[in-house]
């Protein structure tokens, strides 16, 4: 099996005293389902933040699809893995729905219609058809979740990365979300990679975990 994403040794500090990641290897294979566990201020978010270069580590090096994310430009890294941030607040920016879901796909230079056709694709998988004209400042939290994962699969990323996914949900918006996400794995082969405190969750999200 391909693999999908490879970590080797990867460390970062945030200060001299502040040590996020130390050594830290992992291995996804394409189509795989990872659950990454672990209390508060270990780092977890910190790993994520790596996979699509947000953050570089100080020694180590990840890799995606064999393609070393400090080598390739960041245009390249965004079509292959999408990372939906805890809040979504801090990924929703735009006047509408319509808007946040087609700033990806525009500033990848596609054209009007392809941009249409993904949004569209993208509202109806996460069950927000008719959301197109809504300002996402004024959905339910249970929405800006949702309207936060369309954004990122309006860029069609081979690997979907969810930091905190069920964080803060009602138990209906909960297990509707964690069912939408299984159906991208089941239906659209994406690799999924998640991390999580919701340890009840973990059966149903992951094939295997990391601690």
């Amino acid at each position: 099996m391909r693999e999908a994403i490879n970590i080797k040794n990867l460390s970062y500090m945030y200060s001299e005293d502040t040590r996020a990641l130390e050594s830290v290897n992992m291995t996804v294979h394409e189509g795989e389902r990872i659950a990454i566990v672990g209390p508060n201020g270990a780092g977890k978010t910190t790993l994520l933040l790596h996979l699509n270069g947000i953050l570089h580590g100080t020694d180590g090096q990840v890799e995606v699809f064999g393609k070393s994310v400090d080598k390739v430009k960041r245009e390249e890294i965004i079509k292959d893995i999408g990372l939906v941030f805890q809040d979504p607040d801090d990924q929703l920016f735009m006047p509408t729905i319509f808007d946040d879901l087609a700033f990806g796909p525009i500033n990848l230079g596609l054209k009007e219609d392809e941009v249409r056709k993904r949004v569209e694709k993208a509202l109806l998988t996460l069950g927000l058809s008719g959301y197109e004209n809504r300002c996402p400042h004024h959905l339910s939290y249970g929405e800006k979740k949702k309207a936060s994962l369309a954004a990122v699969m309006s860029m069609e990323p081979r690997i979907l990365v969810l930091d905190e996914p069920t964080a803060n949900l009602d138990p209906r918006s909960r297990a509707e979300l964690i069912e939408i996400i299984k159906g991208l794995n089941e239906r659209e082969g994406i690799t999924i990679v998640t991390a999580t405190h919701d340890v009840n969750a973990v059966p149903t999200l992951a094939d295997r975990v990391y601690v």
